[in-house]
C-alpha cells in the first residue's frame, strides 16, 4: 500500500520535505529550517529590544538637556575666569599704582618734615621760609587729593564676555490653544450699557482674571469680574471730556498690583492719568501717549506716536522728561528710529518690545541699546507669514515668543526672535480687527475683537 505524500517544498532550502507554515510571513520551512527562521526572529527582536532601550536613554538625556547643560556650565566658568582674572589685573594696577604714588608723597613729607625740624632746632627763620613751607604742604596736599581720585570705569557699551541665549528650534513644542473662542466680555452689540463695549482698546488681566479694557469711544475703564455678564466702571464713564473725572480715547491701561491703582494712557486728552479709589492724579502731561507698560522695579514705560520714541519713568519721578529707552531719532525706518509707536511690552530683562505700527513690523530694544532690532514683520505691509498689517497688541511668553495681534489681517502672529517668518496661532473668521493681546497665568491667550465689540478667551491646549 503506498504512502500517502504529504511533503511540501521547503521555502529555505527548496527541497521536498514535511514543511510548517510560518503564520508571519505565510512561508513554509522544513523543521530545522523553521528553527532557524525562529532564531532569526529572536535576533531580530533583540534588535528592535536595544533600539528601544537607547531610544528610551535619548529621552531621558533629552529631558535632562546633559549637553546644553554642560555648555551653560562651560559658558558660567570660562566667564567667571574672565572676570577674575580682569579684577587681578585691575587689583594690581590700582595697588601698584596707588602705592608708588603714597611713596612718593611720604618721601616728599618726610623731606618736608626734616626741613621744618632743622628750622626751628636752629630757630633762625623768616617769611620767605614759612611761605615755602606752605607752598610745599599745599603741593604735596593736592598730590595726595589727585592720588585717591582713582575710579572704575564701565564700558556699558561692549562687554569682554560672550553673552548666551537659548535658540529654540522650529519643531520645538509651543503652545496651542482652541480655535473656538469664549466671549469673556461684550459682545452684545456696539453700546454703552455695562454689559457692551465699544471699539475696545487695551486689556489688563490681574491674578484673579479679571479683565480692565479700555472702552475707547465709551470713554471709560470697565472691570469684568471673572465670568461676569456685565462690567462696572472704575475710571471714566462721565462723558467724553478733560475734566479729572473725564477720559478721551482712552488706549491702554494698566493696573498697580501694589494698591490696585490703574494707569490710563488717555490718548485724545494727551496725558497719562492714574485713578486710585476714584481720585485722580496727572502723571505726565503732553504726551502723544498710546502704549503703556510697567516693569518688574515699577518703571513706568510710555509710548509717543507724534516724537516717535518710548520714554522710561521711575514711579513718582514724573516731573522730569523720563529716559528714552527706543527711538528718539526721528520718524523712519532705520534700525534706531520708529513710525507711530502703539503698544509696548517690557520684559524680565526690561528689553522693550515696540509694535512699530507705521513701518509694519515689532522692534526690540534690548536695556541701554542705542538702536533695535526687527523681531516680526519689517517686510513690508501685506499677508503673508513674513509680513505684518498694522501691528497692534504685542506681548512675550515665557520662552521669548513674540505674539502680535495683526490687525488688518484679521489674525494673532507668533514669531520667534530672529526667524524670517511667523506663523498663525489664531485666524481664520474668528476675528475682526484683533488689537490688545493678554495672557492669565495659565497661559489663556485673550484678544480685543476690536470691530466686534467684544474680548475673545482662547483656551490653552493642555
Amino acid at each position: 500500500m503506498a504512502m500517502a505524500n504529504n511533503k511540501t517544498r521547503c521555502f529555505k532550502c527548496n527541497k521536498d520535505k514535511i514543511t510548517y507554515s510560518c503564520e508571519g510571513c505565510s512561508k513554509r520551512f522544513c523543521f530545522m529550517d523553521l528553527a532557524e527562521h525562529k532564531q532569526i526572529l529572536n535576533e531580530e527582536l533583540n534588535h528592535i529590544i536595544n533600539d528601544y532601550d537607547r531610544f528610551k536613554q535619548r529621552i531621558n538625556e533629552q529631558k535632562q538637556n546633559h549637553s546644553l547643560i554642560k555648555q551653560i556650565n562651560q559658558w558660567e566658568k570660562d566667564s567667571i575666569e574672565i572676570i577674575q582674572k580682569k579684577a587681578e589685573n585691575c587689583r594690581k594696577i590700582l595697588i601698584h599704582y596707588s602705592q608708588r604714588s603714597i611713596n612718593d608723597i611720604e618721601k616728599k613729607f618726610y623731606d618736608l618734615s626734616e626741613q621744618i625740624k632743622e628750622i626751628h632746632k636752629e630757630n633762625e627763620f623768616n617769611e620767605i621760609n614759612l611761605n615755602y613751607l606752605k607752598d610745599q604742604l599745599i603741593e604735596i596736599t593736592q598730590e595726595l587729593n589727585n592720588a585717591s581720585k582713582i575710579s572704575i570705569q564701565r564700558d556699558s557699551h561692549q562687554s569682554f564676555i560672550n553673552e548666551i541665549s537659548i535658540i529654540l528650534s522650529k519643531k520645538s513644542k509651543f503652545n496651542k490653544w482652541k480655535q473656538n473662542a469664549i466671549t469673556v466680555a461684550g459682545g452684545n452689540g456696539l453700546g454703552k450699557e455695562l454689559n457692551q463695549l465699544t471699539s475696545p482698546h487695551g486689556i489688563f488681566i490681574d491674578e484673579k482674571r479679571n479683565i480692565c479694557i479700555a472702552d475707547y469711544f465709551n470713554h471709560r475703564i470697565v472691570e469684568w469680574k471673572y465670568n461676569a455678564k456685565e462690567g462696572q466702571i472704575i475710571a471714566g464713564g462721565n462723558g467724553e471730556g478733560n475734566r479729572m473725572d473725564q477720559l478721551n480715547g482712552p488706549e491702554v491701561v494698566v493696573v498697580d498690583q501694589q494698591d490696585h491703582s490703574i494707569i490710563i494712557a488717555d490718548s485724545l486728552n494727551r496725558r497719562v492719568i492714574r485713578w486710585c479709589n476714584q481720585t485722580q492724579q496727572i502723571l505726565i502731561e503732553d504726551i502723544d501717549c498710546w502704549g503703556l507698560a510697567v516693569d518688574k522695579n515699577g518703571f513706568l514705560y510710555v509710548s509717543d506716536q507724534e516724537k516717535n520714541e518710548v520714554r522710561r519713568w521711575k514711579m513718582g519721578e514724573y516731573n522730569n522728561e523720563g529716559i528714552i529707552v527706543a527711538g528718539g531719532n526721528g520718524q523712519g525706518d532705520q534700525l534706531n528710529q520708529l513710525n507711530e509707536p502703539s503698544f509696548i511690552f517690557v520684559d524680565e530683562d526690561q528689553s522693550v518690545y515696540v509694535s512699530d505700527w507705521g513701518n509694519e513690523r515689532v522692534m526690540k530694544w534690548r536695556k541701554d541699546a542705542k538702536e533695535g532690532t526687527v523681531v516680526a514683520g519689517g517686510n513690508g505691509e501685506g499677508g503673508n507669514l513674513n509680513q505684518l498689517s498694522e501691528p497692534a497688541g504685542v506681548i512675550v511668553d515665557d520662552m521669548g515668543q513674540i505674539y502680535v495681534a495683526d490687525m488688518n489681517n484679521h489674525r494673532v502672529m507668533r514669531w520667534c526672535e530672529g526667524k524670517e517668518e511667523g506663523e498663525i496661532v489664531i485666524g481664520g473668521n474668528q476675528l475682526s480687527c484683533p488689537y490688545g493681546l493678554s495672557f492669565d497665568d495659565e497661559g489663556n491667550l485673550y484678544v480685543v475683537d476690536f470691530l466686534n465689540h467684544r474680548i475673545e478667551k482662547f483656551e490653552i491646549i493642555l
